[in-house]
């Protein structure tokens, strides 16, 4: 038996979860997040992986393919809305992908409406905060 394993990515800035924009994005940590989602999912292998460069996420998503990961759960931040090439490399992935948003991306700017990557997303979780995450989880547990 080998249990279920899924990576939780986030992209630029999300490292300053909990200093960033607090109104926006929360007072938690990612870390004290993660440590929170491996306590409800005990039986689930969860790897966090967090980078500001894009090529080190296409890198690590890629590594996918060879490593067993069974579903991803992808908040890419600002490159939600620039990167193509992250679209591309979620389309050539064997596990499905959750694409989530802490905030409710569409009670903000206009240019965040748009996503290059939700077409190649399984779904889409957005406004829920942290929870967003665990969101993007039970729906990859149900898959």
């Amino acid at each position: 038996y080998r249990p279920m394993k899924l990576l939780i990515m986030n992209g630029p800035n999300l490292n300053l979860l909990g200093q960033r924009e607090p109104s926006i994005y929360g007072t938690g940590t990612m870390e004290t997040y993660m440590a929170e989602l491996q306590k409800l999912y005990p039986a689930v292998e969860l790897e966090y992986f967090q980078s500001n460069v894009e090529g080190l996420m296409i890198d690590r998503l890629q590594a996918t393919l060879r490593d067993g990961t069974n579903g991803v759960v992808l908040n890419a931040g600002a490159y939600t809305h620039t990167s193509i090439a992250l679209g591309d490399c979620i389309r050539s992935l064997a596990c499905p992908v959750v694409e989530v948003h802490i905030s409710n991306v569409y009670q903000r700017e206009e240019y965040r409406h748009r996503s290059m990557i939700s077409a190649a997303c399984k779904g889409i979780i957005a406004g829920f905060g942290l929870h967003s995450y665990r969101l993007g989880i039970e729906a990859l547990l149900k898959d």
